[in-house]
């Protein structure tokens, strides 16, 4: 039996976690319980994880509305049934699609650095691109470039030059309204598309953003919720009056992130999901000498070629999970995922570390025991 109390996915130091042990129910089952204090409140995302030989592992979520003080409780036997008053929650996937406009005030003689950019990015990968000199909009994975007939691309070239002129005139009219420097090289860049969450097969929309950025500082956010634009510096205040006295722009903006968006973003994961439905993870445990201290081993656990994107991944000492330094999950080229997590253990040290992965393409959690090589 595993249970750890986790912030933000991760598991939280013993030394902060109260534990009862694990104690005898009347019934002939067991129960554990740990507490951690927190403070009211603190925004963070806190869960409950427990795994059991008998089932696969339950993931329950700390919800603001319920009491710090609420209890969770396992019951486990020792033969094949399983007791107790926990149910079983299916945790949240987190998905995403957003597109990336980058301007510059005058062409730069670099290799890959155009004077406009364009790409896409589902869940952080790159989709589709476009630049200035070859100017089409093409595909950046197979799945976008099979499932998406040539009438597609066309319209997305059409779009994407329309954005690149009206790029070209803005970063000039932002230069003179804030005196800048035509020998200097200023940058536009424009950030928009949504974020959904879904629970088994229910899909919600969590949060729209459209956001305008001027050398590297916010210029113009688009408030989803107030369907307004909020002006970040003074210079964005007359687009802001400009924009705001025309209410269809901000209708249409408000219908393309809570709407049109979404879909879009479905109908990708659908395509990709199709392509990399047998995205299970390999796991990979293995040890090098710390370069901190050379007393000491740094073990490291990696798995890869997940998909989607959520994981949980631990590194045990007996079967405890223990903190650890994490890479946070990373994209393959393939469209698959990878997350890589960390340790510091004496080199002597004779304990028993594992690697445990869970995901939802795995039948049963992977266990990987590290040989101490």
């Amino acid at each position: 039996m595993m249970m750890t109390i986790r912030k933000y996915c991760t598991s939280l130091p013993k030394y902060e976690v109260e534990s009862t042990g694990i104690r005898p129910n009347h019934d002939g089952t067991f129960q554990l319980k740990r507490s951690v204090e927190i403070q009211e409140d603190e925004k963070a995302e806190y869960d409950c994880f427990v795994s059991h030989r008998n089932f696969k592992p339950i993931i329950i979520k700390l919800e603001a509305t319920e009491s710090l003080n609420a209890e969770t409780r396992a019951g486990a036997t020792s033969d094949s049934s399983v007791t107790g008053s926990l149910e079983k929650v299916i945790q949240n996937e987190k998905h995403s699609l957003y597109y990336i406009y980058t301007a510059l005030s005058k062409p730069v003689d670099l290799p890959g650095i155009y004077q406009f950019t364009a790409m896409g990015l589902l869940d952080d990968i790159q989709i589709d691109y476009y630049n200035s000199r070859e100017q089409r909009k093409i595909p950046k994975q197979t799945w976008m470039k099979e499932k998406l007939q040539e009438d597609y691309w066309e319209k997305g070239t059409q779009s994407r030059k329309s954005k690149e002129q009206w790029f070209n005139v803005n970063v000039d009219i932002l230069m003179k309204r804030m005196r800048h420097n035509e020998s200097d090289l200023h940058v536009l860049q424009w950030r928009h598309g949504c974020e959904v969450e879904q629970k088994g097969d229910e899909v919600k929309f969590s949060k729209g953003i459209s956001e305008y950025g001027y050398d590297g500082e916010d210029f113009l956010t688009f408030d989803d919720k107030e369907s307004q634009w909020v002006a970040s510096v003074a210079a964005a205040l007359p687009t802001k009056r400009k924009w705001g006295n025309v209410p269809i722009l901000n209708q249409y903006a408000k219908g393309y992130l809570e709407k049109e968006c979404v879909d879009w973003l479905n109908k990708f994961r659908e395509y990709a999901d199709e392509e990399i439905r047998h995205g299970c993870p390999t796991v990979h445990v293995f040890a090098k000498r710390s370069i901190k201290d050379k007393s000491k081993l740094k073990l490291t656990c990696m798995a890869t070629g997940f998909y989607p994107r959520d994981v949980t991944l631990l590194i045990r000492k007996s079967h405890t999970s223990l903190p650890d330094d994490e890479t946070g999950t990373r994209p393959n080229h393939d469209g698959t995922f990878q997350v890589k997590k960390s340790v510091e253990i004496q080199e002597d040290e004779k304990a028993e570390y594992d690697c445990f992965v869970s995901h939802r393409t795995l039948k049963e959690t992977i266990i990987v025991t590290w040989d101490g090589e």
